[in-house]
């Protein structure tokens, strides 16, 4: 409404500036009567440019209200992460979420939320809700003995099937945040995490 209430408004302003009306008659010399047309273009001008900053001034204002920081903090919405390609029914699936590259993937004292579901059904899927849009990142292990931890073999390496969002390659050790941060800015957002075994069932 402030917008269109603007434009109104200058527009009625602005209307008598588009034609140069130079006075009828002898009441002005000729040199004098293109003088008085001339400055009132430019008045008409310069009236355009204080508008144009103006509503530039407006629409900025707008747009930091809709985008602000606090705005975009204030929405939620729920993750919900489907685990496939689990190779047995024993044991637990341990979630941990992370918002940051703090922790990220295997501290779970650093974690937003951490929680292990006991395995039931194939594929297995947790919701996490309410949380402030922003990027997440997934780690996930079968956890096949209960202990709450990934076990791995002498040389460093899982014996427990393991995954991350965005399923990232894994080669020679585990993903960055960044690999694995998936946006929340809806009211429900669904990813779906691909279990991957080096060793080990």
């Amino acid at each position: 409404m402030i917008a269109k209430a603007y434009f109104c408004n200058l527009s009625r302003k602005f209307s008598k500036f588009r034609e140069c009306v130079i006075p009828r008659g002898n009441v002005y010399p000729e040199h004098h009567r293109i003088v008085i047309c001339r400055l009132n273009l430019r008045s008409g001008v310069n009236f355009m440019k204080h508008s144009v900053k103006a509503i530039s001034a407006i629409f900025s204002i707008l747009g930091i209200i809709a985008f602000s920081p606090m705005t975009l903090a204030s929405l939620k919405g729920n993750l919900s992460v489907e685990v496939d390609n689990l190779k047995n029914q024993k044991g637990q699936v341990c979630f941990s979420i992370f918002s940051s590259n703090r922790g990220f993937p295997d501290n779970g004292k650093r974690a937003l939320q951490a929680q292990c579901v006991k395995l039931a059904t194939t594929p297995q899927k947790i919701t996490f809700p309410n949380l402030k849009a922003g990027n997440y990142a997934i780690a996930v292990i079968h956890d096949a003995n209960s202990d709450g931890i990934l076990n791995r073999n002498a040389l460093g390496i899982p014996t427990e099937g393991f995954g991350f969002s965005n399923n990232p390659v894994i080669r020679t050790g585990p993903p960055k945040f960044g690999d694995s941060a998936v946006l929340v800015a809806g009211s429900n957002t669904n990813i779906q995490i691909q279990l991957q075994y080096f060793l080990g069932k």
